[in-house]
């Protein structure tokens, strides 16, 4: 019998370049099973990236992700969509089609995937939403929602086919304190009681280090720590320091590269010879 990995999601030496760009530069990193799992890094470092990449729609350059064993980018086209059928994923802006109502972005994913007779998808799109506290809400349109309503759909619309692995894509981007901590809760909650397995990306650190198990910092392309949150804070490494608490100073620079300022004024000065 065929013993299952205890991390569902495995990235050894990844590689991964946008034109002339590298965005990833031999980054490894492992998703335990059942847990809720953070990746944090700068605007830019390729955390929305990462997750195209694990959910197939980018291929490595070098290197390989492997997801419940299965090495993505090496499925045929049948088995790579089967292979999403069992991935939730909450987009950074929601994600919802705005022509259709709450109950019907719902029952989108769950007639997409599955052919099921009417009441059932009823029972089960009302089952969702109710875990999320938006049952009432269900013949609203998307445009009449808040920001923190439509992201508690969208991860309605995530979980709605029972996934084994949910993806959040900058979850808490752009929430008020109340929208940001009842869908950070909300996270947590299914995660447990659905038995899923979550991988957060965010540059949200505050919130990241209440809510995760495990933490993985990325910048340069390349891991730059990984541990416990509480392991992380206790860090005295330079670059978590200045990252996880903010500071204005450290090895992450405010100017972007260039002359000496007192240098360019000078040549911009000088009169011209002759």
């Amino acid at each position: 019998m065929e013993t299952r990995s205890p991390d569902l999601v495995e990235i050894s030496e990844l590689h991964f370049s946008h034109g002339d760009l590298p965005i990833f530069r031999g980054l490894s990193l492992k998703i335990p099973r059942g847990k809720v799992v953070a990746i944090l890094g700068g605007s830019g470092s390729g955390k929305s990236t990462l997750l195209k990449l694990i959910g197939g729609q980018l291929a490595p350059g070098r290197g390989w992700i492997r997801v419940d064993g299965k090495l993505v980018h090496k499925l045929a086209s049948d088995e790579l969509y089967a292979l999403r059928r069992k991935m939730g994923m909450m987009f950074q802006s929601s994600g919802l089609f705005t022509d259709l109502s709450v109950y019907e972005n719902i029952a989108f994913a769950i007639r997409e995937h599955y052919d099921l007779p009417e009441e059932l998808v009823r029972a089960l799109v009302l089952m969702k939403l109710d875990a999320v506290g938006l049952r009432g809400a269900r013949d609203m349109m998307p445009g009449d929602l808040s920001g923190g309503m439509s992201r508690r759909v969208a991860l309605a619309r995530a979980i709605a086919t029972d996934p084994m692995l949910v993806m959040y894509d900058e979850p808490f981007a752009g929430l008020d304190p109340i929208s940001l901590n009842v869908i950070a809760t909300l996270v947590r909650k299914l995660n447990d009681a659905l038995g899923l397995t979550s991988i957060i990306v965010t540059y949200d650190v505050s919130e990241s280090l209440k809510l995760v198990d495990y933490i993985y910092v990325i910048a340069e392309g390349k891991l730059m720590g990984e541990g416990a949150p509480d392991a992380l804070l206790a860090s005295e490494d330079p670059f978590l320091k200045q990252f996880l608490k903010a500071l204005p100073d450290g090895p992450v620079r405010f100017h972007f590269p260039a002359k000496p300022l007192d240098e360019e004024l000078r040549l911009k000065s000088s009169p011209p010879s002759g």
